[in-house]
């Protein structure tokens, strides 16, 4: 089972007043809930088990966009300075697909798949997908279900972010950096309709920005 730092329900988090967040999102936030250094510490992490589990082989990492950009970009990063610095090295390629199954902050239950129809090039390749927030997991198994009739050669996902939600398929990433409260988070490229991605640490959205930003 894929080890994870786990962020608890009761988990009192940090005031804004102790970070620095954008002046026009500080009435919209209840707390910083993960600070960007620990984002940064696990995500290093998270590249070391990668080399160690998919090292030696041709690896395409596949962002799932838009949330997945700037942890996808940081891991790539920690990657690259593994390789540059280790016995154990890894080719990289990358590609992206965009997959959207939210309004406001509620799940469609409909899965869109942008760019489906180049995973065809994926077909015997060992691919590693990244993506920012496992919360039902059927958005995942509607890409994997996807890839798999493009016949990979092998595939890991790493999630930042698995949340704990009844609403749950089951699923779990083969990497995870943190189990996550079933709250509505923002920040480090996650968005509440395309707010919040500048911000730099992942917080809880309060309610009156709910009501703000929707659509």
């Amino acid at each position: 089972m894929a080890s994870f730092l786990e962020i608890a329900d009761d988990e009192k988090g940090y005031d804004l007043d102790h970070f620095c967040v954008p002046r026009h999102y500080e009435n919209d936030l209840e707390k910083v809930i993960i600070p960007h250094g620990l984002i940064m510490d696990r995500t290093e992490r998270l590249a070391r088990d990668i080399i160690q589990d998919m090292g030696g082989h041709h690896i395409v990492a596949l962002c799932v966009l838009k949330g997945g950009y700037k942890f996808f970009a940081d891991l790539l990063d920690y990657i690259k300075a593994l390789n540059q610095n280790s016995d154990k090295s890894v080719p990289l390629t990358v590609d992206f697909i965009r997959v959207k199954s939210y309004c406001n902050d509620k799940s469609t239950n409909s899965v869109k798949v942008i760019g489906g129809d180049e995973l065809s090039s994926l077909s015997g390749k060992n691919v590693l997908i990244v993506e920012d927030i496992v919360e039902t997991g059927r958005t995942m198994q509607t890409l994997l279900s996807l890839l798999s009739e493009c016949n990979p050669k092998m595939v890991k996902v790493v999630s930042l972010l698995v949340k704990r939600t009844p609403r749950s398929s089951g699923y779990r990433p083969d990497y995870i950096g943190f189990e996550v409260p079933d709250s509505f988070l923002v920040g480090y490229a996650l968005d509440y309709n395309e707010y919040f991605r500048d911000l730099s640490h992942i917080c809880i959205l309060n309610d009156q920005a709910k009501e703000k930003y929707k659509v």
